[in-house]
């Protein structure tokens, strides 16, 4: 199949979308990964992998989430959902207990936002 000029600009336009956005997504979780494992301080208790097995889970009950499942259960934002991003920074922002869950998840209001919504892209990378 031979295209002409003004599909090629089309088919060229359609794939710079498609790297930007995907480049965006991929950075953002690049990002929340550097926050995660440094300054974040998640890995203490969530593991490098996500799977709530990092050195201090063994001390603590109950055990931190997984994020593998990618199973979250608090609607923070009385939308009627659970486990959106709203409610991911919120806990992170704010900590469980404010939303029932376990005082052992600290609020992290000291993360800027930016940083915050990275950490829950990066969180959306560890579901197999």
């Amino acid at each position: 199949m031979k295209l002409d000029k003004r599909h090629w600009v089309a088919v060229s336009s359609l794939a710079t979308l498609l790297v930007f956005n995907s480049q965006g997504t991929l950075a953002d979780a690049a990002a929340g990964k550097g926050v995660y494992e440094g300054t974040g301080g998640c890995v203490a208790c969530h593991g490098l992998s996500g799977q709530g097995d990092g050195p201090a889970a063994m001390a603590m009950n109950p055990k931190p989430r997984s994020f593998v499942e990618g199973v979250f259960l608090y609607d923070t934002d009385g939308d009627g959902q659970t486990g959106t991003d709203a409610d991911l920074v919120n806990i992170i922002k704010n900590g469980s207990a404010k939303y029932g869950g376990a005082p052992t998840m600290p609020g992290r209001a000291d993360i800027p936002d930016g940083d915050i919504k990275a950490i829950v892209a990066y969180l959306r990378s560890f579901k197999k």
